[in-house]
């Protein structure tokens, strides 16, 4: 399995469980790895045979915009429904991050995997389901 990487897509949110949180926007970072098989885009050299990563930049950030949930977790598992149901991505991998949650930590958030994921090669993975 190859894999489509978005790295580090800017959010805006209203996201949390205290009530200023449900009045403002706040700022996301989002880490994406979606499982692909790029043979056919590799040859054919055409778009339409790849994993476009602007078309889900896009549809990513629309849909942010219409949840107003409380918890990153929350948010987190939608998106990788979004991803799995619309761009039909056999696995997908989730980093969602809420840069000034904690004010003495970096950023803090979750990381999922949901789908299947068949490596092939040294690791010797089998079909992993999350």
């Amino acid at each position: 399995m190859d894999i489509v990487y978005i790295q580090a897509l800017e959010l805006d949110a209203v996201i949390g469980v205290y009530e200023w949180e449900r009045q403002v926007e706040q700022r996301l970072l989002l880490d994406l790895e979606l499982g692909v098989d790029n043979k056919k885009a590799a040859v054919s050299d055409n778009l339409d045979d790849a994993l476009d990563y602007f078309q889900i930049s896009q549809r990513v950030r629309a849909f942010v915009v219409e949840q107003r949930v409380q918890l990153v977790e929350t948010l987190a598992e939608r998106i990788a429904q979004l991803l799995q149901n619309e761009f039909s991505v056999p696995w997908v991998k989730v980093k969602l991050a809420k840069p000034g949650a904690v004010s003495f930590a970096a950023d803090v958030g979750v990381v999922i995997e949901r789908g299947d994921r068949t490596l092939k090669g040294d690791g010797a993975l089998g079909s992993v389901r999350t």
